[in-house]
């Protein structure tokens, strides 16, 4: 009998262990149609070598099963050789998260890393430590890791995020003494970098920012499918609450403001392209106040 017992704790333990940890299901291109007279197979490697670090690293404590795994996109364009193996870049990174009894998804982020710099010589692994920098490459992609994670958490517990964006913010520490740009804060005069996306995101003077994204997603879209009246009410309250962050303005240049309206402005559009003649109006002249760079993106909502 015993040995009954014994065989079932080891299925058990199995069954456990199968059950992925892995939290992102992240899919990789790499754009090399600008780089000449170099061997093009480094970068099928250099895809599958990002993909495999990005899959398989484990970034929480938390369990993650297969269909739960946060679907994002990550296109990495090589803009430039150099000798040594070294690449000049741009990075566009796109995640989303599923909204609740739908089988509809949403953007979480939406955003452009213009300044990536890295060294990769074919084969090479791609190693991460959390206390120092080993490479640019698996530094600044651990830094998304984060980010990506952090975005999704705070939609779903308000500030959820925290432990990730403060890992985010450990490598931009580590990363200080880099050769690489895009890690400190003097190098950014419109404050538009790695050092500036997670500054402001734990900044006590961005925190309306971080209850938007749980109450847009978690207390608004989450329950449109059961009552879409009362989440398009939240939601519409939170676009207000956004007008009232852009008024008190704590920086100049609002990047992280200027990240949520990028990922979050065409869902706007099409959540109150539906609504009521008055609501809509509403929703029309504060997206055009707090964006006023993309007016036509909401001319739908003046009709």
């Amino acid at each position: 009998m015993k040995y009954f017992y014994l065989s079932i704790i080891l299925i058990v333990f199995a069954l456990k262990n199968n059950v992925s940890a892995q939290e992102l299901n992240c899919s990789v291109s790499i754009n090399s149609s600008k780089i000449q007279g170099t061997n093009k197979d480094v970068f099928n490697t250099l895809r599958s070598a990002i993909a495999d670090f990005m899959n398989n690293s484990i970034w929480t404590n938390n369990v993650f099963e297969s269909n739960e795994r946060i679907e994002c996109n990550l296109t990495i364009t090589l803009n430039d050789y150099k000798s040594g193996d070294v690449y000049d870049g741009t990075l566009q990174l796109q995640a989303r998260r599923p909204i609740f009894g739908t089988s509809y998804s949403t953007v979480m982020l939406n955003y452009v890393d213009n300044d990536i710099q890295f060294k990769y010589t074919e084969f090479d692994p791609l190693e991460f430590s959390e206390n120092t920098n080993i490479s640019n490459l698996s530094s600044f992609l651990a830094y998304y890791a984060y980010i990506i994670i952090g975005f999704d958490y705070d939609s779903y517990s308000l500030k959820g995020g925290n432990p990730y964006f403060q890992k985010a913010d450990k490598i931009v520490n580590n990363c200080q003494s880099a050769a690489e740009s895009g890690w400190k804060g003097i190098e950014s005069r419109a404050r538009k970098n790695r050092y500036w996306l997670v500054n402001d995101i734990l900044s006590e003077d961005y925190s309306p920012l971080r209850t938007f994204t749980y109450n847009f997603h978690r207390l608004g879209l989450d329950v449109m499918d059961q009552n879409i009246e009362k989440g398009r009410g939240v939601i519409k309250d939170a676009v207000l609450d956004l007008e009232k962050f852009f008024d008190a303005k704590p920086d100049p240049f609002l990047f992280y403001f200027q990240v949520i309206l990028d990922s979050k402005s065409d869902e706007i559009v099409q959540i109150f392209s539906q609504s009521l003649a008055d609501e809509k109006k509403k929703v029309f002249d504060v997206m055009v106040k707090i964006d006023p760079a993309n007016p036509t993106k909401y001319a739908s909502l003046k009709q």
